[in-house]
């Protein structure tokens, strides 16, 4: 699985975002380790505490299905209907996530405008100084 494959999924899973508040519609496509894929598009809620993030949406449905080890995660998000899409990064509560169940050295985080448009992050990169499973004596929860 190449990033132009990982974001064609993300762009797919977009158009499923239920956004009526914001008119932001984000999707997610999170590969897991043995190569299965898990989607997950931005879920909003009138009660604004209860949305739930794209990337949140595919990190929990692979969690569900018993999947703990991941290799990278395609966001990407903008604005309507349209293709004004623009790089996506993943809010402080997904970064959180991710420290759950990625390794933050090699999981790669893929922000893409379309599938030759994009940029491409580990997870340290993107929270430098994450707290995980490690800070409280425990190891990582992946089915290594």
């Amino acid at each position: 699985m190449n990033q132009q494959e990982l974001i064609r999924a993300a762009l797919e899973a977009r158009k499923r975002s239920y956004s009526p508040y914001s008119g932001f519609q984000v999707g997610a496509a999170l590969l897991a380790r043995d190569g299965r894929i898990f989607t997950g598009c931005n879920i909003e809620n009138a009660g604004y505490s209860s949305t739930i993030c794209a990337e949140r949406t595919a990190i929990f449905k692979a969690v569900s299905e018993g999947v703990r080890n991941f290799a990278a995660i395609a966001i990407a998000g903008g604005p309507g209907e349209g293709e004004q899409l623009q790089y996506c990064a993943p809010c402080g509560v997904c970064r959180q996530v991710m420290m759950e169940f990625c390794d933050p050295e090699t999981f790669q985080i893929i922000l893409g405008k379309s599938q030759e448009d994009y940029r491409q992050y580990t997870l340290k990169e993107l929270l430098p100084l994450g707290f995980g499973p490690e800070n409280l004596g425990k190891e990582r929860m992946c089915d290594d």
